[in-house]
């Protein structure tokens, strides 16, 4: 949660909080993180690409985090970090962000007798909280957040603005919801007859273990049996849609506008990029990348880059796609050597 009182740190607070080495001012007082052209004094910036590296000769930072092997030797005091993405991520959450104290029930949400409400919780005004509902220490339900009945929230949570989480759902430890979220929904379930569609009962559920984030107007339906499930440490941007009965593995990202079809099982360490999709029942393996607006329409061994619809290996598509621009001209090659060939069998028709 954004606070409004931002912290400070010393750089050598900071360089022992993402284990980097420090070069400078040990006593130097930051207060923010900020892009290496719009930071000024107090601010500590960060490069994690050397072609930025000559931008640090006009940055008014008063720090950077940087690279050791990217040869920075200039005047600004800086933290060496292997990592300086992940460095200015643990920087800015130590500067930045702060939990909101907890506000306790408002007076305005509806909870039933029978809700298990944790200590140190939040219930936000216009919350709804069904029966048998149980939530875990320290989480925080933003206004309008709707619980239906048994579902269970784990501790640290923070539900925004809008979410609607249906009956008997599980929510682990230290998730993230985003405003207008829906987790467990029906599952597009229909059997047809021949001329209308019989609606399938979804009477599964949805499991969300700890440490998820699912960004806004994203959808995880519920099972038709069983459960979807999505695994810990799993990033979800806006807009996705998690079909029923699917299976994301651990520490994968979806971003925004990838569609996963019912029944499929994704590996752990995915990376589906934008508008990317999967269609149903299908298995694909640990540490797979779907480059954007690729549709994966096969079972997928893992440990590769995939690419375009149907899928193909990225390298793959390189190639082919580097020729397309080509084409017309091929085209036209193609026609004149295929008229050379149709005259000399014409000769030697004639002879």
């Amino acid at each position: 949660m954004s606070g409004t009182a931002p912290k400070t740190a010393t750089l050598a607070e900071l360089a022992d909080l993402i284990d980097g080495r420090l070069v400078g001012d040990p006593d130097l007082t930051i207060s923010r993180v900020a892009p290496i052209d719009a930071a000024t004094t107090g601010d500590i910036t960060f490069v994690s690409n050397p072609k930025y590296i000559s931008a640090l000769n006009s940055t008014g930072a008063s720090a950077v985090i940087v690279r050791p092997d990217f040869g920075y030797d200039g005047n600004l005091p800086r933290i060496e970090s292997d990592n300086p993405y992940l460095a200015f991520a643990q920087v800015l959450t130590h500067l930045a962000v702060e939990t909101l104290p907890c506000q306790g029930v408002s007076e305005s949400a509806c909870i039933a007798s029978s809700a298990d409400i944790g200590p140190e919780v939040t219930v936000s005004a216009g919350c709804y909280v069904g029966e048998n509902v149980k939530i875990g220490k320290g989480s925080y339900l933003h206004p309008g957040v709707i619980l239906y009945d048994g579902v269970t929230i784990g501790e640290d949570c923070q539900l925004h603005s809008g979410t609607v989480i249906r009956e008997e759902c599980r929510i682990g430890n230290r998730v993230i919801l985003q405003p207008n979220c829906t987790i467990g929904s029906d599952g597009f379930g229909f059997a047809p007859d021949g001329e209308k569609y019989f609606k399938i009962p979804q009477v599964g559920t949805v499991v969300i273990e700890d440490d998820v984030e699912i960004g806004s107007c994203s959808c995880v339906d519920r099972a038709a049996l069983g459960q979807t499930l999505v695994k810990q440490g799993t990033k979800i941007d806006n807009l996705v849609h998690v079909g029923h009965n699917v299976e994301v593995g651990e520490n994968t990202i979806m971003v925004a506008q990838v569609g996963i079809a019912g029944s499929t099982i994704i590996g752990n360490h995915c990376t589906f990029g934008g508008q990317s999709a999967a269609i149903g029942h299908l298995k694909i393996g640990d540490n797979v990348t779907v480059v954007a607006r690729g549709g994966v329409s096969a079972d997928t061994e893992g440990n590769q880059a995939v690419a375009s619809f149907p899928t193909m290996p990225h390298k793959q598509w390189l190639k082919a796609s580097s020729g397309f621009a080509k084409l017309p001209e091929m085209r036209k090659e193609i026609q004149r050597l295929k008229k050379q060939i149709d005259d000399l069998e014409n000769r030697m028709k004639e002879k």
